[in-house]
């Protein structure tokens, strides 16, 4: 008799990521069959308990194993690379997870903590900043393949077993994480001043710093501009010092952040 190879393989990945919904295939023993389910799962969960640590933390043992297996049954991954895993759990959890007893947070906390993780095995290599011209105001700018600005509503970052926040408080955190010259994956928390220029930078790479300034003094209606230009370069200064903010040549191929979550505040 002839197989149908590609339903057998159906129906053996169906029993492998939900065996309470779909039978075991008849010619498997089951034994085998369990042996084959719980090598993938615990792979599977173990490589997402290492790349959310936090998250892991903040669930009980039948939680997390119970988001495991959700995400498991539910998701049909884009990708085949393990490192990639990850970013497809974010997408889960953004697009397919629906359970109101979560955590009001945890989309964003897995997000940074991916976003860490994703810095980290970033492929750009840090590029070498050469000194502005000047007091850098008429510099080019765009900002290092290694630097993302981040918005959440939750402040992230302090989120531990010992605080979980019910309620996100009124003002969004603002944080910038960058792969820095010894390749150390750091965050800064900045102000929403630093945000909103970092984002100007990134959306419009390769004006000078002072277009940038007067546009965020305009948009801000700012009554004493000079104010926003000072603050601004000097924010531009220290940035730079980082490797974060970049002198830019015209014509260069600048990088773009990677992912459909880099904001957010207006999220869930």
């Amino acid at each position: 008799m002839s197989v149908d190879f590609k339903a057998k393989q159906q129906e053996f990945t169906a029993y492998l990521r939900d065996p309470n919904k779909h039978p075991a295939p008849a010619d498997v023993k089951p034994e085998r069959m369990a042996m084959y389910r719980e090598l993938i799962f615990n792979n599977i969960n173990h490589f997402l308990a290492l790349n959310f640590p936090v998250l892991r933390k903040l669930l009980t043992d039948t939680q997390w194993r119970e988001l495991a297996q959700d995400f498991f049954a539910r998701h049909t991954s884009q990708s085949p690379y393990f490192s990639e895993i990850a970013e497809e759990f974010l997408d889960y959890l953004q697009s397919e997870r629906n359970n109101p007893g979560d955590l009001p947070f945890m989309l964003e906390l897995a997000h940074y903590e991916w976003a860490e993780m994703a810095l980290s095995i970033a492929k750009q290599e840090n590029p070498v900043n050469p000194p502005f011209s000047g007091d850098g105001s008429t510099q080019s700018l765009h900002l290092s393949p290694l630097a993302w600005p981040l918005a959440y509503r939750f402040p992230v970052h302090r989120i531990s077993p010992d605080y979980q926040p019910s309620e996100p408080p009124a003002q969004p955190t603002f944080l910038i994480v960058h792969r820095n010259r010894d390749d150390e994956v750091r965050f800064i928390e900045i102000t929403p001043l630093t945000y909103q220029l970092l984002a100007l930078i990134q959306e419009q790479p390769g004006q000078t710093a002072t277009a940038y300034l007067q546009s965020l003094a305009e948009h801000l209606r700012h009554p004493q501009p000079e104010i926003v230009y000072e603050g601004g370069l000097k924010i531009v200064h220290d940035l730079a010092a980082k490797n974060i903010i970049l002198p830019y040549t015209h014509g260069e191929r600048v990088f773009v952040y990677p992912s459909a979550y880099g904001v957010l505040a207006n999220k869930r």
